[in-house]
């Protein structure tokens, strides 16, 4: 009888290891084939790419999900893809952009519309300026720099920001004096244009103010909260390649809006915080008597102020 030598070993010795290529060749085609059936994600495609190169400025470019006819295949290494991450010409993004940054800085109360071509934010809820007066308040500055930061980074979607001024009445039982109310309500506009130009973040030809006085109110004139909503800005930020409509269609589209629960509101609450104080005690607390045209203008009489 002959023996087994030591050590081992034998003619099949081997077999397990074709079993072992076989089990990975297949594991090989299912990964193949859930790949084939897979859709890439563009954003995280480039998020992969500059975690290896973080130093790279060129990220690899890779066509996702195109179809592509028999015979032509791109083998240069090349290939491209449309950008689908943040795009600062996409006005859409802009408005979504804008809210998050009023969220983010807890300013509450601001109303936001996105409609056909542009969008439509009221700060009624905001002191920007006081009775009387159109310097802009701590608040205000703070608001436009939030904004300023985010129409930076959007200005190529944006043909043109119409800012409109607004008074209120001194006198509930009184309209203003023409002349100081108007006056007034184009210093506003002005006076918001002006810090947003020296900003210097847009071209200037793209803001323009607009003065209505004392007639879109928003609130009663007979309580000093009512006329600090009503002397309040309001911004239309109208689309590059959109129709300039009129005023009124923007306001009617606006109110519709309203009506319809399809404005957005950033944060809660209904006071009328600002830095320095409440705004009811800053406007109470300027005369009734009081204002400051610019210079050169007609002093207007008493009787006959705007705020």
């Amino acid at each position: 009888m002959s023996r087994r030598k030591k050590g081992g070993g034998g003619e099949d010795c081997g077999s397990w290891m074709d079993t072992y290529g076989d089990m990975v060749t297949l594991l090989l085609c299912f990964f193949v084939m859930l790949y084939s059936m897979s859709t890439l994600n563009q954003q995280k495609w480039e998020i992969f790419v500059k975690s290896i190169f973080p130093s790279s400025d060129d990220t690899p470019q890779i066509a996702v999900n195109e179809e592509i006819s028999d015979g032509e295949y791109d083998v240069s290494g090349n290939l491209e893809f449309d950008e689908t991450i943040s795009d600062p010409e996409n006005p859409d993004e802009l408005y979504v952009a804008l809210m998050e940054a009023l969220n983010g800085s807890g300013i509450e109360g601001v109303s936001i519309s996105r409609e056909d071509g542009y969008t439509f934010l009221v700060f009624d809820k905001q002191a920007f300026f006081e009775g009387n007066r159109s310097n802009l308040t701590e608040e205000a500055i703070m608001i436009l720099d939030v904004l300023c930061n985010v129409l930076s980074q959007y200005e190529g979607s944006i043909a043109q920001i119409d800012i409109m001024g607004h008074t209120a009445q001194a006198n509930p039982d009184r309209e203003n004096n023409p002349r100081t109310d108007r006056i007034l309500s184009a210093m506003r506009s002005a006076e918001v244009a002006a810090y947003i130009q020296e900003k210097d973040i847009m071209d200037p030809s793209k803001l323009v103010g607009l003065s209505y006085g004392q007639y879109r109110s928003v609130s009663s004139n007979d309580t000093s909260e009512g006329r600090a909503r009503n002397r309040r800005v309001e911004f239309v930020i109208i689309d590059q390649g959109a129709d300039i409509k009129s005023m009124n269609d923007y306001y009617d589209e606006f109110t519709n809006s309203m009506d319809a629960g399809n404005v957005l509101v950033t944060g809660e609450g209904e006071a009328f915080d600002t830095v320095g104080g409440n705004s009811e005690e800053a406007a109470s607390a300027v005369p009734q008597e009081e204002i400051n045209p610019p210079d050169g203008s007609v002093q207007p009489q008493a009787d006959t102020q705007a705020e």
